[in-house]
């Protein structure tokens, strides 16, 4: 039963008792209502029928307050243009170029309306229009969508369209052997398919990351006839150096594989691989 319903039927019972016990006060007393408004149902039983029974919302939009649709306009095409752009920028801005006085407070109306009040709100409308439209994107819209991109990345969102096309790779401290000293993990994962790699190793040094590659990755993507185009890696120093003396630099190099790095102190920008230690870990 609906909100609606039971109160059609609350109001229903009334009438009914009243005409079972043929007294309206005794009937209103035991429901605790008062007579006038038994005798407000009936009438609007009367007049409207029982769907009129249905409480009515007294607020009304407050029309006259909203700005003109010309205006409306003029902040829906700013924010397609700069969709990064605040709405105290906007509000500025538009008085400054178009000659539009709107408040920041107006702005901020016309985003709630249209569910646009979030930068990423914004940022979605403008990939929907430019997929739709099929135009030349401007220079501002590109730098908007390219820094959202980079931004998602910087949180762990990564994109990635097929198998080889990134894989995560990351040292991990295993533990310390006596006799041997400490153990380290190369992990490697790939961040389409989720196929993961591991290999330990006695040292944390550019060799052995390189060696990973050489020994686990590629093969495995030359077994099914794909191309590893590009690692993602932290700024650890086994990853990043002068090519012409980095043996993890040169491997790259020499196979013709793209090197992207983390965000510094962003280390969940690699969170498909980070979470594939944290596995080996609970699980091995």
């Amino acid at each position: 039963m609906t909100q609606a319903q039971y109160i059609i039927n609350r109001k229903l019972n009334l009438v009914e008792l009243g005409e079972k016990l043929g007294n309206i006060s005794e009937a209103c007393r035991k429901l605790g209502v008062s007579r006038q408004h038994f005798y407000d149902i009936k009438s609007t039983i009367r007049e409207e029928g029982i769907d009129g029974l249905i409480e009515k919302s007294r607020q009304k939009p407050r029309i006259a307050n909203r700005l003109p649709e010309a205006i409306e306009k003029k902040i829906l095409d700013y924010s397609l243009e700069y969709p990064t752009h605040g709405q105290v920028r906007v509000s500025n801005e538009l008085l400054k170029h178009h000659g539009v006085e709107v408040s920041p407070g107006g702005v901020r109306g016309v985003w709630v309306r249209h569910d646009l009040q979030t930068k990423a709100q914004r940022l979605k409308r403008l990939e929907n229009w430019s997929a739709e439209q099929n135009l030349v994107l401007t220079e501002s819209q590109v730098q908007a969508l390219e820094s959202a991109k980079a931004e998602k990345e910087a949180h762990g969102e990564i994109e990635t369209y097929h198998p080889g096309f990134l894989l995560g790779q990351d040292t991990l401290y295993v533990g310390y052997i006596k006799g041997i000293g400490p153990i380290y993990q190369q992990t490697g994962i790939d961040t389409f398919s989720n196929v993961g790699f591991a290999k330990v190793y006695a040292d944390k040094t550019a060799l052995p990351a390189a060696d990973f590659l050489n020994d686990k990755v590629l093969p495995f993507f030359d077994r099914y006839g794909m191309k590893l185009l590009r690692t993602l890696t932290d700024r650890g120093t086994e990853y990043c150096g002068k090519l012409e003396n980095h043996p993890y630099q040169l491997f790259l190099y020499l196979n013709d594989i793209e090197h992207s790095r983390t965000k510094t102190r962003h280390p969940q920008t690699n969170g498909a691989t980070e979470r594939l230690n944290q596995i080996i870990l609970e699980e091995f």
